[in-house]
């Protein structure tokens, strides 16, 4: 009953049916496509989508989302602070449409640095006095800086007899493949890598032996496990893995101590299940991603036209209902949205790029209408697929034989009309009036429109009406009239 819902309300746990096997969670992983930072991923031939580093941890990413002429970005867990990842990549997040934002600190007023420090004095005073500290970590992320850090306390702290334990079924894995990937740490981690140099200083405490790894608590750790010891393993939740195991063991001791670090979870609420516990507990989270102030920065720098965020970051916290600095404050407002709500995005699509191919090309006869501005008609045939637009050129009429053949229905091809020419160009009102009169047409008056001009031919009982991208002329019953104005229409537009 003191588990959290919905593992509180379970019944007959052995009956329950299992969902996937092994050989379809391997078919589906195979499905992912690998990509690397600052890759370019065609969807479609709609949009194009590429990765950039957040700064955050290993491989993690922010992503553009761009067509032609829109862009998106979405900003997940993000971080500014000089960690072993890549920085974080800010200036192809400029000039967005819309930018997404998630995945801030869920910590906005502890300090990552007080946290380590915390963390390792805690550490140090309890196994001084002959206790064991247990670490409920992931593991990879914030694992590796909590090591790097320990690197440099432990002579210093008089720790170096003191064993580190890292139990997980992937711990083998995680700290060798750190080592290798340098595509995603930082400059100076990576320059480490080519020399050759292990980047990581884990890697010189396991050669001395002062960090240990092991798959589970079986086996090899079982010979090699002595005490008082630190040991990383998981899970935070304190729900399964080898960290109930160590709870149990441990957890009647005050000597002992529990350090939280991941930010995740409860630490109260993880504990529940385990009261009364007589081993002390330390909550010190580390959470390295971005925070109010440094969002407020990041938006001014980046300056997206709209930011839509989860409803949570628009209000200060509910415990802390005076703290206004504790949520996103910028011009114009975010679009605040909640769990599972569809959101149209403050944007529409308005262009389209279309690709003219090479011959048609050559056969364009531009006319310029302005100086420096060219334009010309196209009759062409527009072939869509994969979202993406060609305009080819119209197809040559098939010549016909000698002999009168019956067509087929299906043979007819469709026939391509010349296009009328277009017009453009703006008509002078006091040009076009003068006109007139030269033309002997002398009784006219003329009324301004928000649309744009009347002239009212009062003797012919005529309306020619000028607005800014049509003309009409509104002359009954007399056709030759009706022609003259359109000619003098015409002598102030230009034909392409």
């Amino acid at each position: 009953r003191l588990l959290p819902a919905p593992l509180k309300d379970a019944v007959e746990v052995l009956t329950w049916k299992r969902c996937y096997t092994m050989q379809e969670v391997n078919l589906a992983l195979s499905k992912v496509q690998l990509v690397g930072y600052s890759q370019k991923i065609e969807l479609f031939g709609a949009v194009q989508i590429t990765p950039l580093s957040s700064g955050y941890c290993l491989g993690s990413s922010n992503w553009i989302i761009q067509s032609h002429y829109e862009k998106v970005a979405y900003v997940s867990g993000s971080s500014l602070l000089t960690t072993h990842p890549q920085p974080m990549e800010q200036t192809s997040l400029k000039n967005s449409d819309v930018l997404i934002l998630t995945g801030l600190t869920q910590i906005p007023t502890a300090n990552p640095d007080g946290m380590l420090g915390e963390f390792c004095s805690n550490l140090a005073v309890t196994v001084r006095s002959g206790g064991n500290v247990l670490v409920p970590c992931y593991p990879s992320g914030v694992i590796y800086d909590l090591l790097e850090c320990l690197y440099q306390y432990i002579d210093s702290a008089g720790l170096s007899s003191i064993p580190f334990y890292f139990i997980s079924p992937v711990a083998n894995s995680s700290l060798e493949f750190s080592q290798i990937f340098a595509e995603w740490l930082c400059h100076n981690k990576q320059s480490k890598v080519y020399l050759p140099e292990p980047p990581f200083p884990h890697a010189e405490l396991i050669l001395t032996n002062k960090l240990k790894h092991y798959p589970s608590i079986h086996g090899e750790f079982s010979n090699d496990f002595k005490q008082p010891c630190v040991v990383f393993t998981g899970h935070p939740s304190l729900r399964y893995g080898d960290v109930v195991h160590f709870l149990e063991l441990w957890g009647k001791s005050s000597l002992n101590t529990i350090i939280f670090t991941e930010p995740d979870f409860s630490y109260l609420d993880a504990l529940a299940p385990y009261q009364p516990l007589a081993m002390k507990c330390v909550y010190c989270p580390i959470d390295t991603r971005l925070n109010f102030i440094q969002v407020s920065k990041l938006l001014k720098e980046v300056q997206p036209l709209h930011v839509v965020c989860p409803e949570q970051y628009t209000q200060p916290p509910p415990a802390q209902s005076h703290r206004t600095d504790l949520m996103i404050d910028c011009q114009p407002p975010p679009m605040a949205y909640r769990r599972a709500e569809v959101l149209t995005l403050p944007f529409k699509r308005r262009y389209e790029k279309i690709e003219l191919m090479p011959d048609l090309a050559e056969s364009l006869v531009p006319s310029e209408i302005k100086p420096g501005i060219s334009m010309a008609t196209v009759s062409a045939v527009l072939q869509t697929k994969d979202n993406k637009h060609v305009l080819q050129s119209l197809p040559k009429p098939i010549q016909q034989q000698g002999g009168k053949k019956r067509k087929r229905v299906n043979d007819d091809s469709p026939e391509f009309k010349p296009p009328k020419p277009l017009l453009c160009g703006s008509i002078t009102i006091e040009q076009f009036v003068q006109s007139l009169e030269k033309h002997g047409i002398t009784d006219v008056k003329v009324e301004d429109t928000p649309e744009g001009h009347i002239i009212h031919l009062q003797s012919e009982d005529t309306l020619v009406q000028i607005e800014e991208d049509s003309t009409h002329i509104i002359c009954d019953n007399n056709e030759p009239l009706r022609t003259k104005l359109r000619d003098l229409v015409l002598k102030f537009l230009q034909k392409l």
